[in-house]
C-alpha cells in the first residue's frame, strides 16, 4: 500500500494543478466562471476575494442577474448569486416566512450571539417591539439624538478637521465620530475617540476586524474556518480579538451603569430603558446581562457601523463632483439665510432636498451592506425560475443592483442627485420633493418585514454632519489614492478616505 504522504502529493499536485489553470484561464477570458472538478469554482472565488463584489457584479450582469456558484465537491458551499429586484421582493417580502436567519446564518454570525441580526420568529418580534419602545419610541430619543450628535460636531469632529486637514484619512474620522455617538446614545458613555490626539480604542478598530473576518466565512467551508479559530490563524484570529474587545467594553459600560447613584436623570436615558425592556425576557437561554450585551452590540453596528460607512462614500462621491457639493452648501444658505447652519433643527433638514437626494444616490452605488445572506426552510421556486432548496444558500447582492442599467438607466454608475427628485405636477420640468422608489429596488436600508427601524436616525445623523463638514471646507481627494470596497460584509473602504479639506473662508478670500 502506497504511502500516506504519497496521496497527499498527489492532492496537492492536483490542487495546485487545477489553481494555475484556472490563473491562465482567467486572463485569457472574459465569461461565467469556470466549474472545476472537485474545486467547483472555488479558484474564481480566490482570484477575486480582493474585489469579491464587483466579481459578483461582473457575473450577475452576464448572467441576467442571477447564477449558481459551485462550491468545492462535498463543501456544501453551492451559492445562488441574485441581484434581481423581483427574487430580492420575492425572498425578503412576498414569501418573508420562509426565509429565516436560520442555523447557517447563526453559526457565520455567532459573535452577535441572541441580537436582532440573528434571531427569527419569537425572539426576532420581541427585539423589534422592544427596540421600538426603550429606543426609537423613547420620549427624549429625538432630543438625545440631536443633543449628541450636535455636542460631537462641536467638541470633536470640528476641532479634529481644524488639526488635521491638510491631509486626513476622513473614514476614519467618521468611524470614530459614529462611535462615540451611539456609545453616548446606547450606552450612555463617551469614549471619546474622535478627538485630537486620535487615540486608539480597541473596540472601535474591532468592527473592521470582525466584518471582515465574517465576510470571509460565507466562501470557506465551515470546518475549515472553524479549524482556524481553533488554532487562531488568518481573520478568525483578528476576529477572537475583536469578540474579546466588545465584550470588554459593553460590559464594563454595563457595570458602570449598575453602579451609578440612583436619581432622576440617570433613570431617564435609552440604556436604562433598554435595561428595564429588556429584563426578565424569556425568549433566550441565556442571562439578561448576555443578552443585553447582544442587544447592544447589533444595535452598535446597525446604528454606528454603517452610517460611517454611508458618509465615507458620500464624501467620496462628492469630491468627484464639487457641482454637486456647491449646489448643496448653496441650498442649505438659502434655507437658513447665509451661513446659520448650527441651527437646523431635525425638522428643517427634512427641506434640503438636494442634500437628501445626494445621500440617496450614494446609498444606491454604495450600500453600507453589500449582500445578504439566505436560505429557505422549505423547496422554493424563485420568480427568475430558480429552483431552491433547505440546502441552497442564497447571496442577495445589493451592491449589485445599483450598478444595473436595468434598473437604474444607461448613466447607473454616474453620481446624480436628481435621479431621486420627482417633476412637478404642472409640466414646468421644475422638481417638487423626493421621489420614491420601492426597497426592493433600493435596499440600503434593507426590505420587507425586517426592513431598518432606524432609517430615520440614519439619514439624520447623515445630514448633520455632511452639513457641518460642507458648510466649513471644500473635499478634494489625495491625489493617486486608490479607493475601493473592502473584504468585509460592511462597505468599508479598503485604503481608507484620505482627502484635503480647504477651508469655505479661504475658497471666498481667494477666489
Amino acid at each position: 500500500m502506497a504511502p500516506l504522504h504519497y496521496f497527499s502529493d498527489i492532492l496537492l499536485l492536483l490542487i495546485v494543478f487545477l489553481f494555475s489553470g484556472a490563473v491562465f484561464l482567467h486572463r485569457q477570458r472574459k465569461g461565467t466562471p469556470i466549474n472545476f472538478p472537485l474545486l467547483g469554482m472555488t479558484p474564481e472565488i480566490l482570484l477575486n476575494i480582493h474585489r469579491i463584489h464587483e466579481f459578483a457584479t461582473d457575473f450577475l450582469k452576464l448572467s441576467n442577474d442571477t447564477f449558481l456558484f459551485k462550491g468545492p465537491w462535498f463543501s456544501g458551499i453551492d451559492m445562488l448569486f441574485t441581484s434581481d429586484p423581483e427574487n430580492i421582493h420575492h425572498i425578503l417580502s412576498k414569501n418573508f416566512s420562509n426565509y429565516p436567519k436560520g442555523p447557517d446564518f447563526r453559526t457565520i454570525f455567532d459573535i452577535l450571539g441572541d441580537g436582532i441580526f440573528n434571531s427569527d420568529h419569537e425572539l426576532w418580534e420581541f427585539h423589534r417591539k422592544t427596540t421600538m419602545a426603550s429606543v426609537l419610541k423613547h420620549p427624549d430619543f429625538h432630543t438625545l439624538l440631536e443633543t449628541s450628535i450636535r455636542n460631537k460636531i462641536e467638541k470633536g469632529l470640528l476641532p479634529v478637521l481644524e488639526c488635521y486637514h491638510q491631509e486626513m484619512d476622513l473614514q476614519d474620522v467618521f468611524q470614530r465620530f459614529m462611535f462615540d455617538a451611539i456609545c453616548v446614545l446606547l450606552l450612555d458613555y463617551d469614549p471619546e475617540s474622535l478627538s485630537v490626539h486620535l487615540p486608539i480604542v480597541p473596540c472601535e478598530k474591532a468592527f473592521t476586524d470582525a466584518e471582515e473576518a465574517l465576510l470571509l466565512r460565507h466562501y470557506l467551508p465551515v470546518k475549515v474556518w472553524k479549524l482556524q479559530r481553533r488554532f487562531g490563524l488568518g481573520k478568525e484570529k483578528k476576529l477572537s480579538e475583536a469578540w474579546k474587545a466588545f465584550d470588554e467594553f459593553i460590559y464594563e459600560c454595563l457595570s458602570r451603569k449598575q453602579k451609578e447613584p440612583k436619581d432622576e436623570e440617570s433613570s431617564t436615558g435609552l440604556l436604562t430603558s433598554l435595561i428595564s425592556g429588556f429584563s426578565g425576557q424569556t425568549v433566550t437561554s441565556c442571562d439578561s446581562t448576555k443578552f443585553l450585551r447582544d442587544t447592544i452590540l447589533n444595535l452598535m453596528i446597525a446604528g454606528g457601523d454603517t452610517t460611517s460607512t454611508s458618509l465615507s462614500w458620500f464624501f467620496y462621491l462628492l469630491a468627484q463632483n464639487p457641482s454637486v457639493e456647491n449646489k448643496i452648501r448653496k441650498e442649505i444658505e438659502t434655507k437658513t439665510g447665509g451661513g446659520k447652519w448650527k441651527s437646523l433643527t431635525t425638522k428643517q433638514l427634512e427641506g434640503l432636498v438636494y442634500l437628501h437626494g445626494g445621500i440617496c444616490e450614494s446609498l444606491r452605488l454604495y450600500p453600507p451592506v453589500g449582500l445578504e445572506h439566505k436560505s429557505p426552510l422549505e423547496p422554493d421556486i424563485l420568480p427568475t425560475g430558480h429552483a431552491v432548496d433547505k440546502e441552497t444558500r442564497i447571496i442577495l447582492s445589493f451592491y449589485s443592483m445599483g450598478r444595473m442599467k436595468g434598473l437604474w438607466g444607461d448613466d447607473c454608475m454616474e453620481f446624480k442627485p436628481e435621479r431621486w427628485f420627482s417633476k412637478g405636477g404642472n409640466g414646468n420640468g421644475k422638481w417638487s420633493g423626493i421621489k420614491h422608489e420601492p426597497s426592493y429596488k433600493f435596499p440600503a436600508f434593507h426590505a420587507g418585514p425586517r426592513a431598518c427601524l432606524g432609517k430615520e436616525m440614519g439619514m439624520i445623523q447623515m445630514k448633520m454632519v455632511a452639513i457641518a463638514i460642507i458648510c466649513n471646507y471644500h473635499v478634494e481627494l489625495v491625489k493617486g489614492h486608490l479607493v475601493c470596497p473592502s473584504d468585509s460584509i460592511i462597505m468599508h473602504m479598503k485604503y481608507g478616505l484620505k482627502v484635503r479639506l480647504v477651508p469655505i473662508t479661504t475658497i471666498k478670500q481667494y477666489g
